[in-house]
């Protein structure tokens, strides 16, 4: 797959897609089975697993922080485990690089660690986030499925659009997953986890040299609105237990709304949508 430095706008417009909880119906499984219960066998929380775990899906799946970098979700769980439960040794560490670092990924730790080679939190986040890895690639295929009319939309789009996937996700479990479904043939580029953050991969992209308005960013998480704010380009809700509704909508509607000119007219109806959704 072709890289941000080589890549070359090719139509006029862009559409930016995030991957789990918006085209792949991968979010919900993968916070359920591998990223919360990890954590408790990684710090030992076993005694209070089932509060933890409910706490962890609430934080990452439920409410307004749905959607945050594995890392940033593994800081403010952690912390409120330190204080509710049970003291996390060397926290302040881990709480200190995910408030700094500028990549947040499992190379960004590797550095992080030979600078700070006696920190336990550094470590420990470093296996934790490894051992989520193993367990999604462990997960069935038949867990890890595109949610309905994804696939057809991003055909769609693909006929008068380049296409983005941008994500926070791992680049190989990005990879393989919408390569499996056939998702990948509609996609120009893949900006994953190692890429940087989703506001700074859709700023290097509109510099490939779209118009603002003609850039639209796909997201079902907080942090995919305001990576489209920050760029000033239109956003997408993939609305939480509505992704089939929602996809539906981008073909009948939505994507033509972006290539007539009058998304911005739509753009404000669709983010109280989006945040109502949410609960907000």
């Amino acid at each position: 797959m072709i890289t941000l430095q080589d890549f070359k706008k090719s139509k006029d417009y862009l559409v930016c897609v995030d991957s789990d909880g918006c085209a792949m119906d991968t979010m919900d499984i993968k916070h359920f089975k591998c990223f919360g219960p990890c954590m408790v066998d990684e710090w030992g929380l076993s005694k209070w697993r089932k509060p933890i775990l409910a706490r962890w899906n609430e934080l990452n799946l439920y409410t307004i922080t749905r959607g945050i970098n594995r890392f940033k979700g593994l800081s403010l769980a952690l912390q409120e485990i330190n204080k509710q439960y049970t003291k996390i040794e060397d926290l302040d560490t881990l709480v200190r690089w995910v408030g700094t670092s500028k990549e947040l990924s499992n190379d960004a730790l590797k550095r992080a660690i030979c600078e700070c080679p006696d920190s336990i939190s550094l470590k420990k986040a470093l296996s934790w986030s490894m051992a989520v890895n193993t367990s999604i690639n462990a997960l069935p295929d038949e867990e890890k499925l595109p949610f309905p009319l994804a696939k057809e939309a991003l055909k769609y789009a693909h006929e008068r659009a380049d296409v983005a996937i941008v994500s926070s996700a791992n680049l190989d479990a990005v990879l393989e997953e919408w390569e499996k479904h056939g998702l990948l043939e509609h996609v120009d580029i893949v900006l994953a986890q190692n890429a940087g953050s989703k506001a700074y991969c859709i700023g290097e992209l509109v510099k490939k040299g779209y118009e603002l308005e003609k850039v639209l960013m796909c997201g079902d998480a907080p942090g995919d609105l305001d990576a489209a704010e920050k760029n000033a380009v239109y956003y997408y809700p993939i609305l939480v237990k509505k992704e089939k509704y929602s996809w539906g909508r981008f073909i009948d509607s939505s994507f033509d709304l972006l290539v007539s000119g009058n998304y911005g007219e739509q753009q404000e109806g669709f983010k109280q949508e989006f945040l109502k959704n949410l609960g907000q």
